[in-house]
């Protein structure tokens, strides 16, 4: 018998790394109430398309409120460096309310140590705006359907935009736990609560200014496609 080629090994395994594939996973997708008694939809989700070392990502995350929508989404075309760990390069829009804005971005995204799911992302904006988001997040299994997930988010900007209620520095911190139910990898529901911290002064022109602190209970549902 004539030994197969690598090439036809790998078709006929279904071992090609090379081979596009494609995923789309909606992360959150949740109604939220505030302990003050506002009512929001909130969404993050991302998709991508390529293969183990070259992908191009999709990411967006946003809120609706009474008040209207803000969100973002990035556009980001990333390398597998490492086996744990991405390096990325791409943009970003900000849209909703306030002025839209638009940076380029570079940033990494993996698994650190003991499992955390990491992503640290650099933004340059017009007007000499720059920016640094730092988000971390761990799956804890009690079951292999029951897991609950701690999330924390960080934000910082170099200078003041306070129309789009930003201050320099560390300008949000958000951690967030929620419990879900796997009913299959690709269907979980959910139960949470997400604590918001906002550092610095709010214009004094805005008609409803956010609270320095913010409790959230959410329920939502994790999709995948």
């Amino acid at each position: 018998m004539q030994d197969m080629a690598p090439a036809q090994m790998a078709s006929t395994m279904q071992m090609d790394d090379t081979a596009p594939l494609g995923m789309l996973m909606l992360d959150r997708l949740e109604r939220s109430r505030s302990t003050v008694g506002d009512l929001a939809t909130n969404w993050e989700a991302q998709a991508w398309w390529g293969n183990a070392m070259d992908r191009l990502w999709l990411k967006t995350e946003g809120e609706r409120g009474r008040d209207g929508s803000d969100g973002r989404l990035d556009v980001l075309w990333s390398h597998a460096w490492t086996s744990f760990w991405d390096w990325q390069l791409g943009a970003r829009q900000d849209f909703g309310q306030g002025p839209q804005r638009q940076w380029a971005a570079v940033g990494v995204q993996g698994l650190a140590p003991y499992w955390f799911e990491t992503q640290a992302t650099f933004y340059v904006g017009g007007q000499g705006r720059t920016a640094l988001r730092l988000e971390s997040s761990y799956e804890l299994l009690f079951t292999q359907r029951l897991i609950l997930q701690p999330r924390l988010e960080m934000n910082f900007y170099g200078k003041d935009d306070p129309h789009r209620g930003v201050t320099s520095g560390l300008s949000d911190l958000e951690a967030g736990l929620r419990l879900r139910y796997e009913i299959s990898r690709k269907f979980a529901p959910y139960l949470g609560v997400e604590w918001t911290r906002r550092f610095g002064e709010q214009d004094a022109a805005e008609a409803r200014p956010l609270p320095a602190r913010e409790t959230t209970w959410v329920a939502g549902v994790r999709l995948w496609f």
